[in-house]
């Protein structure tokens, strides 16, 4: 029957590719939800990060290769059965006979009964959520926000601080800048009152001087006047 080959070729496919060197698959998403289905939480954190404008839009390879190998089990475990599921959902399954016909099968082979099968989930979700906790405190560590002892400082930190230290100087520059500009304004002051002062006395000694020289003038031309006739 064709519903019987569908099951035997992704169980062949499934277990073919389990007995290869790199171990199973699990780059893939789980399994999609149909209208009104409600399925169990995936292995992924519930928790997300806000989205941001500069937020990527895929994942960079080395953190999937990271979180992959979080992932890595010995074949008997709940990642492993997942990939029967979507092994089974692409030959045509879905819905609860296609999580419990790849559960049927998984337990023929492995001997897993369903509360171990569970649990074996749990231990991956706990194992995710230690790591993102220690890369999140890596992360805190690298902004500054947290000191990790007998750890360097990341170049996020040591740029912080040549920061601080370049504001420091500025400040500094800018108060001998502002305390120029004050000597600057002092001097300008001083410099147009003794201006002033001088041009005051010169108009004085021109004032007497000419004065002087038009009183003598005056004299030596009545002088020459009345006298040498």
């Amino acid at each position: 029957m064709p519903f019987f080959d569908h099951i035997t070729k992704a169980a062949k496919d499934f277990f073919i590719e389990e007995t290869s060197p790199t171990g199973p698959s699990i780059g893939a998403p789980l399994v999609r939800p149909l209208p009104g289905q409600v399925l169990a939480p995936t292995l992924a954190s519930t928790v997300a990060p806000p989205v941001s404008a500069t937020q990527p839009t895929q994942p960079e390879q080395r953190h999937l290769d990271h979180i992959q190998s979080l992932l890595t089990g010995d074949g008997k475990d709940f990642v492993a059965y997942t990939k029967l599921v979507k092994s089974l959902q692409a030959s045509g399954l879905s819905g609860p006979i296609l999580y419990q016909t790849a559960f049927n099968a998984f337990a023929a082979v492995t001997s897993l009964d369903l509360a171990t099968l569970l649990q074996s989930a749990e231990q991956f979700e706990v194992k995710l959520t230690a790591d993102r906790n220690q890369i999140l405190e890596r992360h805190r560590e690298k902004l500054g926000e947290i000191r990790i002892p007998n750890v360097p400082p990341s170049p996020i930190v040591r740029l912080q601080q040549q920061e601080q230290e370049v504001q420091v100087a500025l400040m500094e520059l800018t108060r001998q800048l502002e305390e120029k500009q004050q000597q600057l304004l002092t001097t300008r002051q001083h410099l147009q009152e003794q201006q002033h002062k001088a041009a005051m006395a010169l108009a004085s000694y021109e004032l007497a001087h000419a004065t002087a020289a038009a009183d003598l003038q005056a004299h030596r031309h009545a002088t020459q006047s009345f006298l040498l006739k």
